[in-house]
């Protein structure tokens, strides 16, 4: 006999759900939503009885999703997030957009854009309550494939993106050092020289990326490259400490350049610049709205619009 679901599902049972997903355990969940950890179990066991299979295992104070529960977290992360823009869009209040960004995007680039989106720029209608989240390129697409952004903004890295995208803008690629870097002092550099030092990658799909394509599979082999864990900023330091050079976009290293602490090396040849690539999720609602408003003003602030230019012609 075919199984007859409740198509009122309590939002309540997915909210304790998810919490439980994302936090490792009931007892943690429950600390989070404020509940009684009695509470958070009774929820859950009403969400199995209600889908008709175990969505976790238990286990101590921890708790790891089932198969069935890894299928439904998404489906549960979507309900949520369209009872949130259901009630907003009734009590007539702003929609939320839950936009993600890399940390040099974030803290030079997207202020700006965001205080145009705030401001009005784009036009009546538009206003948003953003909730910004701001993460390495690995930690962002976690989020992104689990609903919990609407919109991400990144470098690209060369790879096919699954889903709606668009490119915004294109940044200048710097190879950069610290002032008292035996490079610093000389007018151009070549390949040859830059085998000498160690360069600095801040994470495998973004720098690394960068280098592959303008330097060749040949010298990613032959170079020093050391892996910096954690943040921009600690890459950033290293640099400036004389650690050795990097190859950033601009954006990411304009801070360091403007008060000295960097100085750029000039390559004898150009390297080609980065796309800004905006990512978003489909069918987000009334959230739409903001949402295209935001991808106009960003494509109006490009850094690098010569380079856009291009890009069309070609």
């Amino acid at each position: 006999m075919e199984r007859q679901y409740d198509s009122h599902m309590d939002t309540r049972y997915l909210r304790a759900f998810v919490a439980v997903a994302d936090q490792g355990g009931i007892s943690a969940a429950a600390q989070w939503l404020g509940y009684a950890q009695s509470s958070v179990s009774a929820q859950l066991k009403r969400l199995e009885a209600e889908v008709g299979s175990a969505v976790l295992v238990r286990a101590g104070t921890g708790a790891v999703l089932t198969e069935a529960g890894e299928r439904l977290l998404p489906f549960a992360r979507e309900a949520l997030s369209l009872d949130d823009r259901m009630r907003r869009a009734v009590l007539g209040e702003r929609v939320k957009l839950r936009i993600g960004a890399q940390e040099s995007l974030a803290h030079v680039w997207l202020p700006d854009v965001l205080a145009a989106l705030e401001y009005g720029a784009a036009g009546p209608g538009t206003a948003a309550e953003v909730e910004l989240s701001v993460g390495s390129r690995p930690r962002l697409n976690q989020l992104f494939a689990a609903g919990e952004l609407d919109l991400v903004f990144q470098y690209d890295a060369g790879r096919p993106l699954i889903g709606p995208h668009r490119v915004v803008g294109h940044d200048r690629t710097v190879l950069a050092a610290g002032a008292g870097h035996p490079l610093a002092r000389a007018g151009t550099v070549t390949v040859d020289q830059l085998l000498g030092h160690e360069f600095l990658v801040a994470e495998p799909g973004c720098t690394s990326e960068m280098l592959f394509d303008r330097f060749g599979r040949d010298l990613l082999i032959d170079a020093q490259v050391a892996m910096v864990t954690g943040s921009l900023a600690a890459l950033l330091r290293l640099a400036v400490h004389g650690r050795g050079v990097t190859l950033l976009p601009e954006l990411a290293v304009a801070r360091e350049l403007e008060t000295g602490e960097l100085v750029e090396l000039r390559l004898t040849e150009q390297v080609r610049p980065v796309s800004i690539v905006a990512q978003w999720h489909p069918r987000l609602g009334l959230a739409e709205v903001p949402l295209r408003a935001l991808l106009d003003l960003a494509h109006r602030a490009d850094p690098l619009p010569e380079a856009s230019q291009r890009a069309l012609v070609s």
